[in-house]
């Protein structure tokens, strides 16, 4: 028994000296983190701003009287479109031709007596010269004449101001446009010795829209301008785009008119005037709107999308540079306006600058990753 006890001990013992001579499992590393990455490169970039307005009409005609009298009828529909010299209200005009009766008869008479007075100076500017009738009844003669001739001048302008009041008496549009509710009913007497509004017409195709604009922005970009900074943007060529109240955009572009010649005092703003197709008659006087109006381009601008942007707990904007050993380091950065998703960057990037876009939850500054798929720098639009 002692025999069979010995080597079992001595093949115990060389188990255990075998085990302790066997170093610890190596320890896994840990697994590199994976970003997708963007290469900066400048490109030209528009600079825009978003400004507020108010939709106004281009044309608006006041509608009314222009003679006195009792509205007949009305020709048209309320909140229609109507198209200029269409007929709209028609005061009666009874009184108004019995006016102008009057008036050619009282030319009539005045002719007849112009052409008396006529003839007798005729008469007696052939007896004057022999002292057949005296001078002094020449002259009478020859005066009553001319004051005949001024009594047919004053009546036909009678007749004429009563062949014109007979016209307005059917009221017709003074331009083309959509009208709105009429301010007079049938039976209304208008126009008795004050101006009476009958309706409003107002052009909503094309509209337009007044912008205001602070003029330290203005003071800024003309700075920038002479600074070769920015580069203005030609005449005709400024991209202008409505945004609605709920957020979309207008689907049709509009132009900038000009730019308003004084600034008001109270507000220290200035007035820039744009104008949009509105052949659905969406956009109507008097709405609040905003406007994002292209105003200038840098032409080696820098982009980043939006995603690659990170803020500190101050609110700092920093995105997450990776240098060439593919370590990661924070960068601040000083942000502009937007242009579709992309933020634009007016300090703290330079051309050649690798930022992460993808992975930034994942990322530590100063650990390595790798760049899952590289890709090259985006190639985007400056549209809005």
């Amino acid at each position: 028994m002692k025999k069979l006890f010995v080597p079992l001990c001595f093949s115990a013992l060389a188990l255990a000296l075998s085990a302790c001579g066997k170093t610890p499992a190596t320890e896994e590393k840990t697994p590199v983190v994976k970003v997708s990455t963007e290469v900066i490169v400048p490109q030209a970039l528009s600079i825009n701003n978003e400004l507020s307005g108010r939709v106004v009409a281009p044309r608006v005609a006041q509608v009314s009287a222009r003679v006195a009298g009792v509205v007949l009828k009305r020709a048209f529909e309320e909140g229609s479109e109507v198209k200029q010299g269409d007929v709209l209200f028609i005061i009666d005009p009874a009184p108004l031709q019995a006016d102008l009766d009057s008036a050619q008869a009282a030319l009539r008479k005045s002719e007849a007596l112009a052409l008396q007075a006529k003839l007798q100076d005729q008469r007696y500017s052939a007896l004057v010269d022999s002292n057949a009738v005296s001078r002094q009844d020449y002259d009478n003669a020859r005066a009553q004449s001319l004051q005949a001739q001024a009594e047919v001048a004053a009546n036909k302008a009678a007749v004429q101001r009563a062949k014109l009041n007979l016209g307005y008496a059917t009221v017709t549009a003074p331009i083309s446009g959509r009208i709105g509710r009429a301010l007079v009913t049938e039976g209304a007497l208008v126009g008795q010795g004050e101006v009476t509004p009958l309706a409003r017409i107002q052009q909503l195709d094309p509209i337009q829209v007044d912008l205001m604009q602070s003029t330290r922005d203005l003071d800024n970009l003309r700075d920038s301008f002479r600074a070769g900074d920015l580069q203005q943007v030609g005449k005709n060529q400024a991209r202008v785009t409505l945004i609605r109240d709920n957020g979309s955009l207008y689907p049709v572009p509009g132009k900038l008119l000009f730019t308003d010649v004084s600034v008001d005092p109270s507000t220290g703003q200035i007035i820039l005037r744009s104008e949009f197709a509105n052949p659905d008659r969406d956009l109507l006087p008097g709405s609040f709107v905003r406007v994002r109006l292209e105003q200038a381009v840098n032409k080696q601008g820098i982009s980043v999308p939006q995603r690659a942007i990170l803020r500190d707990s101050a609110g700092v904007a920093q995105v997450l540079l990776v240098d060439a050993e593919s370590r990661v380091k924070q960068q601040p950065v000083q942000l502009g306006g937007v242009i579709n998703d992309r933020w634009i960057v007016n300090e703290g990037l330079k051309a050649g600058d690798r930022i992460v876009i993808e992975g930034l939850q994942h990322a530590r500054p100063g650990e390595q990753v790798q760049i899952d798929d590289p890709t090259p720098p985006l190639a985007h639009s400056t549209d809005r």
